[in-house]
């Protein structure tokens, strides 16, 4: 039987107290140990009968560290709190063999099953069982995959974001939100079971790593996107989770950064893409110039031991550089529309008229003295049409630079078989450069300078009481500072470079041209969602006290979130005109793009937008408390 809830107030727990009582003969659970283990079996003879009090050493070959216990009145034994990793299990009893078995592969969040067989002959007598094979998890209900080391690094991973691999999980789909290649692409965003990702919950060493920043400029759902070759393992928990999980509506990745072992390893990397190994794509480009890709992505990582058998480290790097000039089109006035001459395709003139003064002019031509000086002052700073027609009739390549580095550092300390303890910090910086199709003073509709810093500071420690009872404590500490700055940003406000007034002259916020929207055309300006940020910060502590009594074992749990997130992400903030075409078109006319253009030149808005500047402070406050059990015979589901 497993129960969890969340709730504001301490009240709640007396709730959770009185409906134990009638939960506790009604379900059963499956054991969640953070992101580590439970190894347990029972220990028999070679008739099959039960061999109490015999003594029962687990030990990591890698790291030296033992964990002992005894097997109860009858046979079964537990070890609560095992990380992940290859293992041994050395039996010992009165009477019987000495029994070795190599090779138990441990994973995320696993009830590993090993059931020994002692043959009868002296202790000194050591019977080996190698290769040992992979064994269906019966002693949990809950469903998912682990995706182990092997596949991590030897599978093909273009971006190499490890979480992509959830998609070898059955019930996994990937999400329309992080298309690869596309800007914007946010990582590690995944539908489980039709859910969608912002329901997901991820976890790395036992701690939250979801990012509460919803704003989606290539951001991640994840704090630490840790590079492939520094993650031990990871498992995608789809269904019956346990729990101190509870809180997940899609799937829990729970994954683990790698540690150092008693040998010292290393590995570097450095993967490249470029413009002489690309195609040039299905849109010919301007002057038949291919399509500039330079790309890198390198690192490495580095681990051994600090104190043999006690302390180790484990660090590792990641770097990322991409230079692209991708093919991009816009539509823009052509000379003759910017002189106020306005034909149709079979070049005969269109009536306009002035909105002003109610005058039509029937030759399609305005008068220069009509035309706003702001008008005027935009349009002369665009780029000329280079392709012909009144669509798409611009081409250009616009160079857009994508940076980021990250990396981790752990440390493990085991200073005695009961006790152990680990401290990990991660950090990311990205700084990318998305560039506009229109460059230049007029130009600027694009995420232009998209920052991201993802900081975390993680720790654990683990004491084990007694044989049969465990407590642990997981902190996690995390920052995020995630944004976006528009292009021209403090080249100047409206007031100063066009005479306009009324809107903000902040340096955080004016620059350049607002957003000017004419329907027809590829907008001018700024981006009108720009600049923005939200910058989560996220304190989680969490406990855990298990212990087994006779054949039952009980676990009782507390976790705390404290959210805070600045968020800045109204918008526009710097205003934002719109044209479409109502004003200059003469009564009974059909409707033609060309009146949104001759409307602009009038300066005839439809509509205008500005958004005031402020900071909106959201804060969360989460308290989640478990009682899990665990009886003879039972794997059905949580509760």
């Amino acid at each position: 039987m497993s129960f969890r809830r969340s709730s504001g107030s301490p009240k709640s727990l007396l709730h959770i107290l009185t409906l134990f009582g009638f939960f506790l003969f009604m379900q059963s659970t499956a054991f969640g140990q953070f992101e580590t283990a439970v190894v347990l079996g029972s220990v028999t003879d070679s008739t099959g009968a039960s061999v109490p009090n015999a003594s029962v050493k687990l030990v990591h070959p890698a790291t030296g560290v033992t964990a002992s216990t005894t097997s109860d009145d009858e046979g079964n034994y537990q070890f609560l709190n095992v990380k992940i990793g290859q293992y041994q299990i050395k039996v010992e009893a009165s009477g019987f063999s000495s029994s070795l078995t190599e090779n138990i592969s441990v994973t995320v969040n696993a009830r590993q099953r090993v059931d020994v067989k002692l043959q009868t002959g002296q202790i000194a007598e050591t019977v080996t069982v190698q290769d040992t094979p992979e064994i269906l998890e019966t002693s949990s209900s809950e469903r998912g995959q682990v995706i182990v080391r092997d596949q991590i690094v030897n599978l093909p991973l273009n971006g190499r974001a490890y979480a992509d691999l959830a998609l070898l999980s059955t019930g996994v789909n990937a999400s329309q939100l992080n298309v690869q290649g596309q800007s914007g692409a946010r990582d590690a965003s995944f539908n489980v079971n039709g859910l969608r990702s912002s329901l997901n919950n991820f976890i790395i060493d036992g701690v939250d790593n979801n990012s509460y920043g919803t704003s989606n400029q290539g951001f991640s759902n994840q704090v630490v996107q840790a590079s492939p070759d520094a993650i031990e393992e990871f498992k995608v928990q789809t269904n019956n989770y346990s729990a101190e999980f509870g809180r997940a509506g899609g799937a829990v990745i729970n994954a683990s950064i790698r540690s150092g072992t008693n040998s010292f390893h290393g590995s570097a990397w450095n993967y490249t893409r470029n413009t002489a190994l690309n195609a040039t794509g299905f849109f010919k480009p301007v002057n038949n110039q291919k399509p500039v890709l330079i790309q890198n992505q390198f690192g490495g990582t580095y681990g051994g031991p600090i104190w043999k058998n006690k302390a180790f480290f484990f660090m590792d790097y990641e770097g990322y550089r991409r230079i692209a000039k991708q093919v991009a089109f816009a539509s823009l006035p052509t000379l003759e529309q910017r002189q106020g001459i306005f034909r149709n395709a079979a070049g005969a003139p269109i009536a306009i008229r002035n909105p002003y003064t109610g005058v039509i002019y029937a030759d399609g031509i305005v008068p220069q003295s009509e035309i706003t000086a702001f008008a005027q002052q935009v349009l002369s700073d665009l780029p000329l049409p280079n392709l012909p027609g009144t669509g798409n009739n611009y081409s250009v390549l616009p160079r857009s630079q994508f940076f980021n580095d990250k990396g981790d550092v752990k440390l493990d300390f085991n200073p005695s078989d009961k006790l152990t303890f680990f401290a990990r910090g991660s950090m990311r910086k990205m700084n990318n450069f998305e560039a506009p199709t229109i460059l230049g003073a007029s130009g600027g509709n694009s995420n232009a300078t998209v920052f991201v810093i993802n900081e975390q500071l993680a720790g654990g420690v683990t004491y084990t009481m007694t044989p049969t009872s465990v407590l642990e404590f997981r902190l996690g500490i995390s920052r995020t500072k995630a944004g976006k700055r528009p292009y021209n940003l403090g080249a100047g406000d409206m007031l100063s470079l066009y005479g306009i007034s009324g809107l903000p002259t902040d340096p955080e916020i004016a620059g350049g041209l607002n957003s000017q929207a004419v329907s027809g055309l590829t907008a001018f300006g700024r981006q009108s969602s720009n600049p923005q940020f939200q910058n989560p910060f996220v304190i989680n502590p969490r406990v855990n006290y298990t212990f087994v009594q006779g054949r039952h074992a009980f676990k009782v749990g507390y976790e705390y979130q404290r959210v805070n997130t600045p968020i800045s992400d109204a918008h526009p903030k710097y205003g934002q005109d719109s044209y479409s075409g109502q004003f200059s078109r003469p009564q009974g006319a059909a409707s033609n793009n060309l009146f949104n253009t001759a409307d602009f030149l009038f300066g005839a808005r439809n509509s205008y937008q500005l958004t005031d500047t402020f900071v909106a402070l959201y804060r969360q406050r989460m308290h989640f408390w478990l009682f899990s059990g665990r009886f003879p015979g039972q794997s059905e589901p949580d509760a």
